[in-house]
């Protein structure tokens, strides 16, 4: 086997073996993928019923909107 063999050989299993591990990388990306999103899409369905359709927003302004009543009431 000559010189030139030996590096075409070498070269050939360079590129498999990348192959190899890129599509290995693939597939437990995908697999890391799925169960981290459907870790957060369950625990996204575990929230309660009431605060589902509030956003934080809606809530500081409902808490505000309260107060602000309430000292309307007690300072007339």
């Amino acid at each position: 086997m000559t010189l030139i063999e030996m590096l075409n050989q070498g070269n050939v299993f360079n590129l498999v073996s990348m192959g190899v591990i890129f599509l290995l990388m693939i597939i437990m990306i995908s697999a890391l993928g799925r169960g981290v999103m459907g870790k957060a899409t369950a625990e996204k369905e575990e929230q309660p019923a009431a605060a589902a359709g509030r956003t934080q927003n809606d809530v500081i302004t409902a808490v505000i909107t309260a107060a602000i009543n309430e000292y309307r009431k007690t300072n007339k």
